[in-house]
């Protein structure tokens, strides 16, 4: 999916001005959050970016951390003062979607890295799991979804898989459920209202998961 260039230029929808909830804030001190917020325009959801601490106000109920350079938005996150807010809503039970190195900044344990981000998902994950040969890829898989609670929701079928030099799921925790596998790898999880995938789902025209994400 190709975004308009009017993207960079924006910093939320129309629409987020004047909801006073159901608001997207997507991560955006570095990486693909354009993609993201195209993609909510096109399912009519309010989003806003988040560069700021001040952005994050009382209307954002959902958190999206994009694709990008994990090491690079884990020292932004800091900085811009983000990382407080993110983590009391993620420890509130709140949605969250990790893309790529938002799964990396998600996860409890990354098994070649030392740094560990919000550490809220049961999960050892590998960063540049693929090597440069075979950064990037496409596949197609079913997506399993589950209910908060863990209980199986349903199948989103035959879904476009696309990874850019992405991570992959070395271990599943008990409290994790997978989502998804690729080439025998495990590349998406959910746990609870912890949505985190390998794959770029923004970058494809395809709805079905971001969908998904707005009803958990």
């Amino acid at each position: 999916m190709v975004v308009d260039v009017s993207y960079i230029s924006k910093e939320h929808s129309e629409d987020a001005t004047t909801a006073s909830s159901g608001v997207t804030g997507i991560l955006a001190v570095q990486g693909a959050f354009a993609e993201h917020a195209a993609m909510l325009d096109r399912l009519g959801a309010p989003w806003k970016l988040l560069r700021a601490r001040e952005d994050f106000d009382e209307s954002i109920d959902r958190v999206i951390l994009p694709g990008g350079e994990s090491t690079t938005q884990g020292k932004l996150l800091r900085s811009t003062g983000l990382f407080e807010p993110i983590n009391e809503h993620i420890k509130a039970g709140k949605p969250v979607f990790g893309t790529c190195a938002g799964m990396i900044l998600l996860a409890q344990r990354l098994e070649n890295d030392p740094n560990v981000y919000f550490g809220a998902l049961d999960a050892t994950v590998r960063r540049n799991a693929y090597g440069r040969q075979l950064g990037s890829f496409m596949a197609t898989e079913n997506v399993a979804t589950f209910h908060a609670d863990g209980t199986p929701a349903g199948v989103i079928e035959n879904f476009p898989l696309v990874f850019i030099r992405g991570p992959f799921v070395a271990e599943t925790g008990a409290n994790a459920r997978v989502m998804c596998e690729a080439n025998g790898n495990t590349v998406a999880l959910q746990q609870g209202r912890i949505l985190a995938t390998a794959f770029h789902p923004e970058i494809t025209p395809d709805t079905r998961i971001h969908e998904f994400f707005l009803i958990i």
